[in-house]
């Protein structure tokens, strides 16, 4: 049996079939119990049949007594320089530090935002740099001061943190932290913060978080503990996208029962968005998105009406607003290009229509006429979706455990962190929806 690296107790269960006059090996069903005694009573009960004659237990605690306290090495892709492919290479993860969380990761999505920063930010001082924000992982460690967690939890870490201490925390009106990571204007923590090194060099933590590393070290504050039944290969994707989106129409445009939406952009965080209007009970969802391959995606979840700009010759605010009466009552924005921003707040209705930029990009200003604001639109941003990630993402988990948000439906690949690159192609060139990484195994 091999050692699997973290604090969390492993064990299989070795059962006797007389039948068969043979060994089987099943997981142990129970958790918590330290005693070998209880456990087999719990396994004879469980596993109660005419079959089972014999049990053994047996027991691991490996990184108990390996990894805790001391630097680990693993494997990881670091973003050398930009406009670049990333290069799997051994890093050093130092132990935390007060207050900080070390997580074994054990899948990870690749989102949009990880391309920004790799292809399009070029911020030639955020490299060398270890991308990833959309995981999910098991605690390996913690640091001192650390009381919510405990080696073996399993948790998503968040690129927005929530200290619930602070002014914004205290408020109901943003998901905004003011004593999350120490971000400088090249979205990744500063070099003093980062637990990571590479060859003798510090490496930067993208969004705090670094996700596309078999671990990492994050502050507790930006860290949410899931229910233990979550399937990590699919709940990694609440850590960005699909909060982003969802919530975007839920928590920040606030949609309406019977309303009229209009979606722009049909990728994961678009596909999330027209998931949200419709869990909000809008009437009518337009999917807008210049691919008609997404279209029949975007139905499943609960699109009502499709628009190809392409297919018009004339301003896509003008085609909503001859198909909806004057326009939309909300518009999202999910493709961070300033001239769709333009053109979705254009198609809202005068006088109370809603527009939500969602959609990310630095690289260009945005603008509309003035007019179109005095009468009576509402232009908002929306960041995660609005959510408070220690409050809501283990919300979001226990949504998508009672079968009432999709998840699986947005996953078009599955592959290994060695296979990164071909992971980021897919992305940048449309050919996926979400792709997860299995980054480590539980």
């Amino acid at each position: 049996m091999k050692s699997n690296n973290d604090n969390s107790v492993t064990t299989l269960v070795h059962i006797h079939c007389q039948q068969f006059k043979e060994w089987t090996t099943r997981p142990c069903p129970t958790e918590g119990s330290h005693t070998l005694y209880k456990w087999q009573v719990k396994l004879h009960s469980f596993f109660s049949s005419t079959l089972v004659d014999s049990i053994l237990v047996f027991c691991y605690f490996p990184a108990r007594m390996t990894t805790a306290g001391k630097i680990i090495k693993c494997r990881a892709a670091v973003a050398w320089e930009p406009n670049k492919p990333v290069v799997i290479e051994e890093i050093e993860v130092a132990p935390p530090q007060s207050n900080e969380i070390r997580i074994k990761i054990v899948a990870t999505g690749v989102c949009h935002t990880d391309l920004y920063h790799l292809f399009e930010g070029m911020h030639k001082d955020g490299f060398p740099a270890v991308l990833g924000h959309e995981g999910a992982g098991i605690v390996e460690s913690i640091g001192p001061g650390v009381t919510e967690f405990q080696p073996g939890d399993k948790v998503i870490p968040l690129f927005i943190s929530q200290c619930r201490q602070c002014r914004f925390c205290k408020s109901p009106k943003t998901n905004q932290c003011e004593k999350g990571w120490a971000a400088d204007k090249y979205d990744v923590m500063a070099p003093e913060e980062s637990r990571f090194t590479c060859r003798g060099k510090k490496v930067l933590q993208f969004m705090g978080t670094s996700t596309f590393s078999e671990y990492t070290v994050m502050n507790q504050v930006a860290v949410a503990k899931i229910d233990p039944a979550a399937p990590l290969d699919k709940v990694c994707l609440l850590g960005c996208g699909i909060c982003t989106g969802y919530g975007a129409a839920v928590n920040t445009a606030k949609v309406e029962p019977g309303s009229t939406c209009a979606v722009f952009g049909l990728g994961a965080v678009g596909l999330a968005a027209v998931m949200g209007c419709n869990a909000a009970g809008a009437k009518r969802i337009i999917a807008v998105d210049i691919n008609p391959e997404k279209f029949e995606k975007a139905k499943v979840f609960g699109a009502t009406d499709f628009v190809n700009p392409k297919d018009h010759d004339k301003p896509i605010s003008q085609v909503l607003s001859e198909m909806t009466n004057g326009g939309v009552d909300f518009s999202l924005e999910c493709t961070g290009n300033v001239e769709v921003m333009r053109s979705a707040f254009e198609s809202c209705v005068q006088g109370w229509g809603i527009s939500v930029i969602v959609g990310w990009t630095d690289l260009a200003d945005v603008a509309t006429r003035p007019v179109q604001l005095i009468g009576g639109r509402t232009w908002k941003g929306s960041a995660f979706g609005g959510f408070k990630g220690r409050d809501g993402v283990p919300l979001m988990v226990e949504r998508y455990l009672e079968k009432k948000l999709m998840l699986d439906e947005f996953i078009t690949h599955e592959t290994t962190l060695d296979q990164i690159n071909d992971a980021i192609e897919l992305m940048k060139h449309g050919k996926c929806i979400r792709t997860v990484l299995k980054v480590a195994s539980e």
